[in-house]
C-alpha cells in the first residue's frame, strides 16, 4: 500500500504524461479535421503546380502557332 502512495505523489512522470496528453489531443483534433487538413493542402498543392507550369510555360512570338 505505501508503494502505490509513493507512485500516486510520484512528480517525475508528470512531464511525460503531459506530453502524451498534448500528443493525443493533436491527433485527436488532426482526425476531426482531416478533411480540412486534406483540402488545404491539395490546394496548395494544386497552387503552387499551376504557378509553376504558368512559369515553364515558353513564349511564343506572335502570329505563331504552338501544337
Amino acid at each position: 500500500m505505501e508503494s502505490l502512495k509513493r507512485f500516486w505523489y510520484e512528480e517525475e512522470g508528470l512531464g511525460t504524461i503531459e506530453i502524451i496528453i498534448i500528443i493525443v489531443v493533436l491527433l485527436a483534433m488532426a482526425i476531426a479535421f482531416r478533411n480540412v487538413i486534406i483540402n488545404l493542402f491539395n490546394n496548395l498543392i494544386r497552387g503552387l503546380t499551376d504557378q509553376g507550369n504558368k512559369a515553364a510555360e515558353v513564349p511564343t512570338p506572335e502570329g505563331t502557332k504552338t501544337k
